[in-house]
C-alpha cells in the first residue's frame, strides 16, 4: 500500500528541489578569471588543442574580434549562437553553418568570427561546434565565446 506525503513533507520536497539547481549553478570562480567566455571549467571543445595557444587563447581571440550587432544591443538580446563546420586535414574549414541563433544579427556576427579562426592541420577531420555567447555587460555591450 502506497502511503500519500504530509504536508510538512511535501513541503520540504519542493523546497529542496527548487533548491537543487541554485546550488548546482554556483561555481567558484579564480581569481583572475573575468568571465572571458570559456565554455566551462571541465568542458574542452575538441577544435580547441588545433588553434594556436589552445581555447583560452581561442576564446581571447573572438571576444577580440566579436562586435555586438546594433540591433541586438538597441532590443537587449543576448544569449548563445552556436556555429557548425568541419576542419579538414589541411587546416580548412568547410559547411560553416549556424546551429542556434538567439536574433538581432548576432548570428551572421558569430558565422563572420569564425570564418576569421586559424587552425593548424589535424590528422583527420572532424566535424565540430563552437559555442559564442552574447552578454550585454554593466558598462555597455561584452560578446564572448562560450559560456
Amino acid at each position: 500500500m502506497i502511503q500519500k506525503p504530509s504536508f510538512p513533507q511535501l513541503a520540504l520536497g519542493l523546497l529542496l528541489a527548487a533548491a537543487a539547481p541554485a546550488a548546482a549553478q554556483t561555481t567558484p570562480t579564480s581569481k583572475g578569471e573575468t568571465g572571458a567566455g570559456i565554455a566551462s571549467a571541465g568542458k574542452v571543445i575538441p577544435v580547441a588543442e588545433y588553434y594556436e595557444g589552445g581555447q583560452e587563447a581561442m576564446y581571447a581571440f573572438i571576444a577580440k574580434e566579436l562586435k555586438y550587432p546594433l540591433m541586438a544591443k538597441r532590443n537587449r538580446i543576448q544569449g548563445q549562437c552556436i556555429v557548425s563546420f568541419t576542419l579538414n586535414p589541411d587546416g580548412t574549414m568547410q559547411g560553416i553553418k549556424l546551429v542556434k541563433q538567439v536574433g538581432g544579427g548576432t548570428g551572421e556576427e558569430a558565422l563572420r568570427v569564425v570564418r576569421l579562426l586559424k587552425f593548424k592541420k589535424p590528422e583527420y577531420p572532424i566535424l565540430t561546434s563552437l559555442p559564442i555567447t552574447f552578454k550585454l555587460g554593466a558598462t555597455g555591450s561584452n560578446a564572448t565565446g562560450g559560456e
